[in-house]
Formats: C-alpha cells, structure tokens, sequence
C-alpha cells in the first residue's frame, strides 16, 4: 500500500504544491490533547521549515513557504475537529490542488501508541475529522493521511519532532 508513495514523491522539484493539514481543535484547553497531534504536528514542520502559520484562510490558519523549490502549504483549520472538512475542501479547491497533493495529519486510536501509518486513500475509519474532509471532498478519498498513535504525553513530543525531522531530511 505505500509503494505508491515514497521520500521521492514529496522530494521533488517539481513546482506543485502540497497542502498539509493538521487536524485538531482551536483553544488552549485542547494542547497536548490525542486530538491535537495534527495540530502540533503541522507546528513542527513550521518551525523547522521556519514558516510563520499565522494567516487566516478559508476558516484555517494558514503558511505558506518552500520545501527546497517544491511550495508548501500548512494549515490548521480552526473549525474544530468534527467539521475540519469545512476548511479542507475550500483550501484545496481554491488552491486548484489535486487530492493526492494534499496530506492530512490526524490522531489514530485504532493503532498502538507510537506508530505513524501513512496512506495514500482509503475511509475515515470511524474518524469524525476525517469524515468531514472526505464530505467536504465530495465523497473524493484519494488524498494522503498520516494516521499518528501518540497517547502518551511523555513521547509525543519526543516522536513528533523525530518524524519532522526525518520527514523533512529526504
């Protein structure tokens, strides 16, 4: 199943844009929660990539800058998590981008603690977030999502810098 994606098809210099999307909730009382690992994990890449993720579009907070030549997008929709399609779909629409150039981050209870899986369709698996954005992409599940086990608050932030930084070292 991840044949189909691999370091090289986000290492490319071709101009296309990505869109990463961190699913979560808006408000302090919501850090640190499983729901917001989308959230600070699309904060990682700000900050490694040294992209301020500040403006305000289509119901996200949003940056924008450069992976090497390729542009990338980071979103956090502020639409709380179970309408995050609300923000998605108009994001990815407006940017004319292609399903398979968007890549969701979300939590995943289904999967033990510490696995990151990444896949390039499939459903929501019972995830209200993931719901939304397939809606919100009429019914369209061919884009990429990083499902994120990470109960523990001990080594989420630990494994949640590692994958950025190894993510972002293809």
């Amino acid at each position: 199943m991840l044949g189909r994606i691999s370091r090289h098809s986000f290492c490319t210099a071709l101009s296309q844009p990505w869109l990463f999307v961190g699913l979560g909730n808006p408000g302090d009382k919501y850090k640190g929660t499983r729901h917001n690992v989308g959230f600070e994990l699309v904060d990682a890449f700000s900050e490694s990539l040294d992209i301020s993720v500040n403006n305000v579009h289509c119901k996200a907070l949003l940056g924008k800058g450069y992976f090497g030549d390729v542009p990338i997008f980071l979103a956090k929709p502020q639409t709380y998590m179970n309408l995050s399609g609300e923000s998605t779909g108009p994001l990815a629409a407006y940017y004319k981008l292609p399903l398979n150039r968007v890549v969701v981050f979300h939590d995943d209870m289904e999967l033990p603690c510490g696995v990151l899986r990444l896949q390039p369709r499939g459903g929501h698996g019972s995830h209200n977030g993931l719901k939304s954005v397939i809606y919100n992409f009429r019914g369209n599940r061919e884009f990429i999502r990083l499902r994120i086990a990470l109960r523990l608050l001990n080594i989420r932030a630990k494994l949640i810098h590692l994958f950025a930084i190894a993510f972002l070292a293809c």
